[in-house]
């Protein structure tokens, strides 16, 4: 796999998708199974905390099962992107967010792409116009991707 990466345009540390195009090739539908198994993931872990919090607060806590479930997918995308620019789905599937620069995200990246997504997640129009974007912009960017300037791509054989 080549490691030539575009020194010209918006993403100059990215591997270029016309020269280096295995970084692209099934990327989407990787996401899309990345996204899967993290939804899994964070139910599997919010959902016996939620209750767990629920029948300590002798069901008070249940009103807050949402507010619960939001927070561990927040901490658990935040984490792990910042742990190794990929959640578990996405290490999972082999892909990983690269920054602009090429690099791996650092834990301000991951809380920043963490805070848009969650926005765009809770607004039809902006999650809509982000599924749109990674199918047809050059670097396959969702709206987090193209305000911070990151995309995903599979992971190089490092």
């Amino acid at each position: 796999m080549s490691h030539a990466f575009d020194a010209t345009g918006p993403a100059s540390g990215l591997p270029d998708p016309d020269r280096d195009a295995q970084f692209y090739v099934r990327v989407q539908s990787r996401r899309l199974a990345a996204w899967v198994f993290d939804v899994i993931a964070i139910l599997a872990i919010g959902v016996p905390m939620a209750l767990v919090f629920g029948l300590a607060t002798l069901g008070f806590g249940f009103a807050l099962f949402p507010i619960i479930l939001l927070g561990v997918g927040f901490f658990y995308r935040t984490a792990t992107l910042a742990a190794g620019s990929a959640t578990w789905g996405m290490r999972l599937m082999g892909i990983e967010l690269r920054r602009a620069d090429g690099a791996r995200l650092d834990a301000v990246t991951a809380l920043l792409h963490t805070g848009i997504y969650t926005v765009c997640f809770g607004v039809l129009l902006l999650q809509l116009a982000s599924i749109v974007g990674m199918l047809v912009t050059r670097y396959g960017q969702g709206l987090p991707d193209l305000i911070l300037r990151t995309a995903m791509i599979n992971r190089p054989a490092d």
